[in-house]
């Protein structure tokens, strides 16, 4: 019987598709790519020296790459050979976008298939779906697979060309990349209009009228106009907080009380009344950027947490394939989301002719339709909810909601907008003023009956548009005043970027593509570029001097425009309407036809001068003031070798613009403070840096000296908190003549250093208590173990350690509840405590923090100190807080995308070891064979 092997990315997809297409199908997976390029430094060593030393791609010989497959492949690919030698066919079921076309190609060129090859691929993980994909099957498309590799030899050139430079002036170990470095862009520009907003005060007055007679009908108003002058709004302030135009009345406080008093004082005219239809659309169904921006906004989830989450059902057959920009549905899914709605909702929730969406994202690349349900009829999340739980029965009900919403009829009603005329004489600054309600009637819910879009934190937005009834009214009517209120307001600065918002907007310029938005946002992230408060994304200072950097020596890279005409370029490449080498060519060594045209990019597949000649003639880099960053009032942010720091470097008492002396005496030498991690960039105003110089006033103070040794011990604040340290003598310098010896970095005695207790204050700290913690750990007694011969003393020692203050007597270690037991704790009060079972983990504690209840699991969510630090928990699922999560600061928003992101990791699954039954005896005579050696080949 003929043996057909299919190969398919995931093992998670092995089971389904296995049982979909028989016994006659042997089906395996590759477990992702099984080849790469290669770290130079891993290249045999014939070629270390030759055209692929530096990038593991011959840029003179049509950029040709070397591949090796990756040595934790090997095994695997053992395995593939293996299956294919019984094998009469081979089907290639990899994902049909570029990347799993690029390892269909990998995987027969490692492969040498002898048999016939098939390109089987499939939206969807269905018996339907799977067996139409084996029954109609094509060949490999080599256009998708140069597009993908021409992206991978990209990167490399990018990253390897460019990364070094930072490694030199910002610091070792950073990395650029060609979307990744352009995305942190994005941040660092967001946080430098932050930096740079001026907020502005504007006041306005809100009132609460009624029908004459009829109280019961009260509706709130808002003043818009006096003396038929529109009233100034937080839209009206550009970010210096000035007004854009002189045709708006800006009110003060003062202003604004005695409107205020005047209308309570007065009667309302109805003026104006409007009324017209209202129709809202539902939205298209989800692509991969809209997935990810609506899990962000509705389930807390990060955008590696939902793509997580959405590979899972479609592995499993819930959904279709989702990396995609497209928006189109098929015929059949269609008609199962019309079906649903007029099963579920009723006829009349359906419109007569189905909704088609027409993609708006340019060159839409990846599968060929949008993310819904997967199958010819949908299952209810009421039939999945048995199988699915937690974030994956979350992400499927949004998906489903989504799909059947888009195929619902518009939600219809009326907008009413009332104007109100009431005379404001007696105020002293207009005379009449005008106030306006809207109010928002629906009649119809339409497809809103099954799912209504989230929206993303809006500046200076308004509710206007808010769901409410006004009372029936008509012009000349009038109306009593219940209350006037004058109210003040502030502009507010742009808001930072989110996952979400991040995602929509690199989807609006073009930037990165579907199957990499959630990548670059976790590397931008996990490279230290960018960290989070809440959800808002916060660029470090080490993001601000890469930034600079590149938009200094290297514009066009970080140009978004370029960056977008980049992806359209492989996009070129994928149609057949460009070849890969011509194209890399342009990119990297330049286009000789285009030196001396205006208005081209600086570097890239239409510039004249490419990476290549860019970096090997870039200028001399100011290191220092790359990675300055001048904040105002002689003040500027530094990034160092050790953190960022902010000096003063013009001092107090020295005019900054024109360097004048003008205190008695002014300090030589700069001041310097260090910025800890807890200050977002846009908090780092000139006041807030005097505070922090001013507090460093005592960092390194020295609070005396030891009566013991006669060092010094100073006072200093560290990144990670105030401490006490001692200062060790310099070591003698060598006699005349004498060579100095060569020692490791290392080497020598270490000063004794302890961190203040959580109650303790720097400035006040004085030697006793210094003296005190550098004397921990401290004995608290001795005792005797064992009996008779055996009998020994053992010390029983008080300690602060990693997770708090603890005792220790040998290998047993018991909590202490207070950091001041560590001083006060007598034998007596130690050995109490060791009397007492020892229980597993520490004694319950109340919650750090109360934030809610978590968006999908509808149960209490809590901040708790655990043994390794605070941590999120619903009770179900517990996450630890990252680096920057402040436990008494931290929002519900962020508490909950942390145990999203922990659920769509899935369980934790250890494996057990083998228990070893080979005999002693035949272990005695084993001998060690040798190892073969193997000629590295191109593979």
């Amino acid at each position: 019987m003929a043996r057909k092997l299919v190969i398919v990315e995931s093992p998670n997809k092995v089971k389904n598709i296995a049982g979909y297409l028989g016994d006659d199908y042997v089906v395996d997976a590759s477990v992702g790519h099984i080849r790469d390029l290669p770290n130079p430094s891993e290249l045999p060593a014939d070629m270390k020296k030759g055209p692929y030393g530096k990038f593991a791609i011959n840029v003179d010989d049509g950029f040709d790459a070397y591949y090796v497959v990756a040595p934790d492949k090997k095994k695997k690919v053992a395995e593939l050979k293996r299956l294919l030698k019984d094998s009469d066919e081979l089907y290639l079921a990899t994902d049909e976008d570029r990347e799993g076309e690029a390892i269909a190609w990998h995987l027969l060129e490692v492969l040498k298939p002898k048999v016939p090859v098939k390109r089987m691929v499939f939206h969807e993980i269905t018996k339907e779906a799977i067996q139409r994909a084996v029954n109609n099957t094509r060949d490999l498309d080599q256009q998708m697979v140069d597009a993908q590799e021409t992206r991978r030899v990209l990167d490399r050139l990018y990253g390897y060309e460019v990364s070094p430079v930072l490694w030199r002036k910002v610091r070792r170990g950073l990395s650029a990349g060609r979307v990744q470095s352009v995305t942190t862009r994005m941040v660092v520009e967001r946080e430098r209009e932050r930096m740079a907003f001026r907020a502005a005060s504007y006041w306005d007055v809100e009132g609460e009228f009624a029908p004459q007679g009829s109280a019961g009908e009260a509706f709130t108003a808002k003043l818009s106009a006096l003396d038929a002058r529109r009233v100034a709004t937080g839209r009206d302030f550009d970010d210096r907080g000035n007004l854009k135009s002189d045709n708006v009345f800006h009110l003060n406080e003062q202003q604004a009380t005695s409107v205020a008093t005047a209308v309570a004082a007065a009667t309302a005219t109805v003026s104006s009344v409007q009324e017209k239809p209202y129709t809202r659309r539902p939205s298209a169904p989800f692509t991969t950027s809209t997935l990810q921006q609506e899990a962000g906004r509705k389930l807390r989830m990060s955008s590696k947490a939902a793509m997580g989450v959405a590979q899972r059902l479609y592995e499993n057959g819930y959904i279709t394939y989702m990396r995609t920009d497209s928006i189109t549905l098929s015929d059949s899914a269609i008609n199962a989301a019309r079906t649903q709605a007029r099963d579920l909702y009723g006829a009349e929730y359906v419109p007569d002719q189905p909704r088609r969406y027409q993609g708006k994202v340019k060159n839409a690349q990846e599968a060929h339709e949008a993310i819904r349900p997967a199958g010819d009829s949908f299952r209810t999340p009421a039939q999945v909810a048995g199988a699915l739980r937690g974030d994956e029965f979350a992400l499927y009900e949004l998906i489903w909601k989504r799909t059947v919403a888009s195929q619902m009829a518009d939600a219809r009603g009326s907008t009413a907008t009332v104007k109100l005329a009431v005379p404001v004489a007696d105020s002293g600054v207009a005379q009449s003023a005008e106030f306006t309600a809207s109010g928002t009637v629906i009649t119809f819910r339409g497809f809103l009956a099954a799912y209504e879009e989230g929206r993303d934190v809006e500046r200076n937005a308004s509710n206007d548009d808010a769901e409410r009834r006004l009372p029936k009214l008509s012009e000349g009517a009038l109306a009593d005043v219940l209350r006037a209120e004058a109210d003040g307001h502030q502009t507010s600065p742009p808001p930072r970027y989110t996952e979400a918002t991040l995602v929509k907007a690199m989807e609006e310029m073009g930037i990165g593509r579907p199957s990499t938005y959630a990548a670059t946002v976790g590397t931008i992230q996990d490279r230290g570029y960018v960290g989070k408060r809440g959800n808002a994304l916060v660029p470090t200072w080490t993001a601000f001097a890469v930034t600079r950097l590149l938009e200094e020596h290297f514009p066009s890279l970080v140009d978004y425009d370029f960056t977008a005409s980049m992806e359209e370029g492989l996009d070129r490449i994928a149609r057949g309407d460009e070849g890969r080498v011509a194209w890399l060519t342009r990119f990297y060594f330049g286009d000789e036809d285009s030196k001396g045209r205006v208005g081209l990019p600086d570097v890239g597949p239409t510039a004249a001068e490419g990476l290549q000649e860019m970096v090997e003639h870039l200028p001399d880099i100011d290191a220092r003031a790359i990675s300055t960053i001048d904040i105002g009032d002689g003040i500027v942010v530094r990034v160092g070798r050790y953190g960022p720091y902010v000096e003063e470097v013009v001092p107090a008492g020295v005019d900054a613009a024109t360097g004048e002396v003008t205190a008695a005496e002014a300090p030589k030498d700069p001041r310097r403070a260090t910025i800890t991690d807890d200050i977002a960039p846009d908090e780092m105003t000139p006041a807030k840096a005097r505070e922090l110089l001013e507090a460093a006033e005592d960092d390194g103070r020295v609070l005396g000296q030891d009566p013991v040794t006669g060092h010094d011990i100073i006072a200093k604040a560290g990144r990670y908190g105030p401490y006490v340290t001692e200062v060790l003598p310099e070591p003698p310098a060598p006699a005349d003549g004498e060579k100095p010896k060569r020692t490791k970095k290392n080497a020598g005695p270490k000063p004794r250093t302890a961190s203040l207790f959580k109650d303790m204050d720097l400035a006040t700290i004085d030697i006793d208590t210094a003296l005190r913690l550098l004397s921990l750990p401290r004995v608290v007694g001795t005792v005797t173990e064992g009996e008779g011969e055996e009998a020994k003393a053992v010390d029983i020692t008080a300690q602060n350690g990693r997770y708090g203050p603890y005792l220790k007597k040998g290998t047993d270690s018991r909590s202490l509840t207070t950091e001041q037991q560590l001083f006060d704790i007598t034998l007596e009060e130690a050995l109490k405590i060791y009397a007492e079972p020892k229980r597993r983990g520490r004694a319950a504690q109340p919650p750090l923090k109360e934030l809610g209840n978590d968006p999908v699991s509808q149960k209490p969510v809590v901040v708790k100190d655990g043994r390794f630090g605070p941590y999120v928990t619903d009770g179900e699922t517990n996450a630890t807080l990252r680096r920057g999560d402040d436990p008494a600061s931290i929002t519900p928003e962020r508490g909950f995308e942390l145990l999203a992101e922990k659920r769509a990791k899935g369980p934790t699954t250890r494996k057990r070891t083998a228990k070893k039954t080979t005999k002693k005896a035949a272990k005695k005579t084993a001998k060690k064979a040798p190892a073969k050696k193997s000629a590295a080949k191109k593979s």
